[in-house]
């Protein structure tokens, strides 16, 4: 029997731990056995590391393989762990030398012609490695800005499997094409685009004076503001602009933001930290789901709450929503001051 190993991380929450990854090639009948609670997706990593490795120019070993997920107990949810399993595979089968492997975190997704693809959640992923001791971490090459935001680490970013199996070899690196300019992210429902919400300024408002105050004492004293009148009056029109009266964000109010952001999948290209305040207005009809949050233990998708973080939670018509999110507000205790009422 052959043993091998490498480490990889999972997510509960918002928080990276770290698991590691053993393959044991041994007699029996050809196959590929996953064990450590995965979830459907992970699960269907056998079938994606074979065509991998396959794709990658390496021989798949034709024996009984058992790829163990550790610690036992956790839920692993995701197709992150693609590139550990094939890498685990690949140095029991002596391709690879395994003190080599052992000890980087390695992260991302293969695809059936060994290309590493860009998962959610590898800022959330490399600060957990970071605090479990871990000084190298393998992402993709989309991820890498990504993962440079955690200080102390060296990111290799990889665009194939074969390109990381080179550098754990300590080959020269094959030659591969440039990536595509990645288009940008459509704004999810309720949420203005980045270029409009840059360009609005409340600089662009006439009038108002008394509503433009309300703002400017909101932002001010981080206080919640209430703004109630007929439709067409420009709640919304202020509303959507008080983000640019707030400062930029600590670093660690943007580490956390940008990590909430990176579990949703809603990190906006190009942007790897979220430094400004964010500004989310979820849809009237949102649900209580929608608004707190929610997903299993295994996949926990963050709410319009959770995705406001640091910035502004725009919560329109009907009043029964406001009544609702206001609740769930007190309920989670915000950091923010009382309610600064403008009518």
């Amino acid at each position: 029997m052959t043993l091998a190993r490498t480490r990889s991380t999972g997510l509960v929450g918002v928080r990276g731990y770290l698991v590691d990854v053993e393959a044991a090639i041994t007699s029996g009948t050809p196959g590929l056995h996953l064990v450590g609670l995965p979830d459907t997706a992970l699960s269907e990593a056998r079938d994606r590391v074979r065509a991998a490795i396959m794709h990658s120019g390496e021989e798949w070993p034709v024996r009984h393989v058992t790829v163990a997920l550790g610690p036992a107990g956790l839920p692993k949810s995701g197709a992150s762990f693609d590139v550990a399993i094939a890498v685990a595979i690949l140095a029991a089968a002596g391709v690879l030398p395994a003190s080599v492997c052992a000890e980087p975190v390695m992260i991302g997704e293969l695809g059936l012609d060994g290309g590493v693809r860009p998962v959610p959640g590898v800022l959330p992923a490399v600060l957990g490695a970071a605090e479990a001791g871990v000084r190298t971490v393998v992402v993709p090459r989309a991820n890498r800005p990504e993962a440079e935001l955690v200080p102390g680490i060296k990111v290799v970013a990889v665009g194939t499997l074969r390109a990381l199996l080179c550098e754990l070899r300590g080959e020269p690196p094959p030659l591969e094409p440039e990536p595509d300019d990645e288009p940008p992210r459509p704004p999810l429902p309720g949420e203005p685009s980045r270029g409009r919400r840059g360009a609005l300024d409340l600089a662009d408002v006439r009038g108002q004076a008394e509503a433009r105050r309300a703002l400017e004492i909101s932002a001010a004293g981080g206080h919640h503001l209430f703004l109630a009148g007929p439709p067409g009056c420009g709640k919304t029109m202020l509303a959507e602009r008080l983000p640019g009266l707030l400062p930029p964000l600590d670093r660690q109010t943007a580490l956390e933001a940008t990590a909430i952001h990176s579990v949703a999948g809603t990190l906006p290209p190009g942007q790897p930290l979220i430094d400004r305040a964010p500004f989310h207005a979820p849809h009237h009809s949102a649900s209580r789901s929608a608004i707190v949050g929610g997903g299993s233990g295994r996949r926990v998708r963050p709410g319009a709450v959770s995705l406001a973080h640091g910035g502004v939670l725009f919560v329109d018509d009907p009043r029964d929503q406001v009544l609702h999110t206001v609740g769930v507000l007190q309920g989670h205790r915000p950091r923010m001051g009382p309610v600064y009422r403008y009518a």
